[in-house]
């Protein structure tokens, strides 16, 4: 019969094994799945590359580098163009990571850092090969990075992140692999630059054919989860309504203000792209791809705004002139705007282009329900960890 001396010390052990495994739970990942983040894309996920870049190169840093860019949560900028958060910042947060990287200007040989994952999006990155595009007619503004040029950076780091070819694939099994958005500069530089709408069609299937391309590169390479969003709804973008001002009434949605056409061009690239993902997974089983429809949920803000407490759907918060306050020749952050509106939170567009802090916020929601629908894991997980987390750092939720 145990003694009242024996149950204690057992108690105090299971006290002491009970603390060891909640703080493990704590301070671990909260899907238990992902040991490393690895992303790709443009502006929408460029978390401080095209900024490095320019330091390296001592070429004119970008806009992004200056205030108010990052004003919302950095207080400074940091090479985001936001005033705050992307979406694979709130990704990586909620997943129990810390920022990713960017992996553009680090030293050879000190990339000790990218071993939990990194950053290879390019601000004005194009999916497809820039010197292609040139012979369009079609020509990127900041950098000559495209799709292919960032998954070869990705593959040039690998070997350093680990020691075999087993090791490698085990790595990229554990790895959330987050392709884009991308393809968006494509049509945007195209559409800025006065192409005809239906030669920028032209593009789209050769978009989609080099971000299904670089998936099954990856694929080879052993990774295994991708999340693959798709584009915005650009007709509501202030940069191309501003470009597009003066088209018929009937060419605008009557409820939210923008240019139908231009939107039905982002459904286009959206159905090519999702289609394209299915026969990966038809060829690849065994591969989660997650689509995320970025389009459905970004219209619901301009569709209900006063839901998602926008006041401002069509203006850009940082910008001048205008029915949408943007002018393409003066950029948010040089001279002379170095200002913006006093309260981001109510923009649903933080620079004319980009969105501000507070989309991303809700936007990184549609990514979780995408994750926790294809994955699992993730779902097993919802009451103890990943949604209780989600509650904790975005209480708007109410997953």
């Amino acid at each position: 019969m145990a003694t009242s001396s024996s149950c204690s010390s057992l108690k105090q052990h299971f006290l002491v094994f009970l603390i060891v495994i909640i703080s493990s739970i704590i301070n671990s990942p909260v899907n238990g799945c992902f040991t490393s983040i690895f992303s790709f894309g443009d502006s929408l996920t460029d978390t401080g590359n095209l900024l490095q870049i320019s330091l390296s190169d001592s070429t004119k840093p970008p806009h992004s580098a200056f205030l108010p860019y990052g004003r919302t949560f950095f207080h400074h900028p940091t090479g985001r163009f936001c005033d705050g958060r992307l979406v694979i910042d709130f990704l990586a947060e909620a997943l129990g990571f810390s920022f990713l990287p960017p992996f553009y200007g680090s030293q050879s040989g000190k990339w000790e850092k990218f071993q939990k994952g990194a950053n290879f999006a390019v601000a004005s990155a194009t999916a497809l090969n820039s010197s292609f595009l040139a012979e369009q007619g079609i020509h990127s503004v900041s950098t000559n990075i495209s799709l292919g040029v960032e998954v070869n950076s990705f593959k040039h780091l690998l070997p350093s992140l680990c020691s075999s070819s087993s090791y490698c694939k085990e790595l990229l099994r554990n790895s959330l692999i987050v392709m884009g958005e991308i393809g968006g500069n494509d049509y945007n530089h195209a559409f800025m630059q006065g192409k005809h709408i239906e030669n920028i069609r032209k593009l789209v299937p050769l978009v989609v054919d080099i971000i299904s391309s670089s998936i099954n590169e990856l694929i080879e390479l052993g990774a295994v989860t991708f999340l693959v969003p798709g584009n915005f709804p650009i007709g509501c973008s202030p940069s191309l309504l501003t470009k597009f001002h003066g088209s018929e009434k009937d060419q605008y949605d009557p409820l939210t203000g923008c240019l139908t056409w231009l939107n039905q061009f982002s459904q286009h690239h959206n159905e090519l792209l999702r289609k394209e993902l299915e026969n990966i997974r038809n060829l690849h089983p065994q591969i989660n791809i997650i689509y995320v429809d970025y389009y459905k949920a970004a219209m619901r803000f301009y569709h209900s705004p006063k839901q998602f407490g926008f006041k401002e759907t069509l203006k850009a918060c940082c910008g001048i002139g205008g029915l949408y306050n943007y002018d393409p020749l003066i950029y948010c952050g040089y001279p002379p705007l170095k200002q913006s509106c006093n309260d981001p939170s109510s923009y649903i567009s933080w620079d004319g282009i980009h969105y501000t802090e507070v989309v991303n916020k809700w936007l990184v929601h549609t990514v979780f329900e995408e994750l926790m629908s294809t994955i699992p894991s993730l779902g097993s997980l919802r009451p103890s960890s990943t949604v209780n987390k989600l509650r904790i750092l975005y209480p708007m939720f109410g997953v």
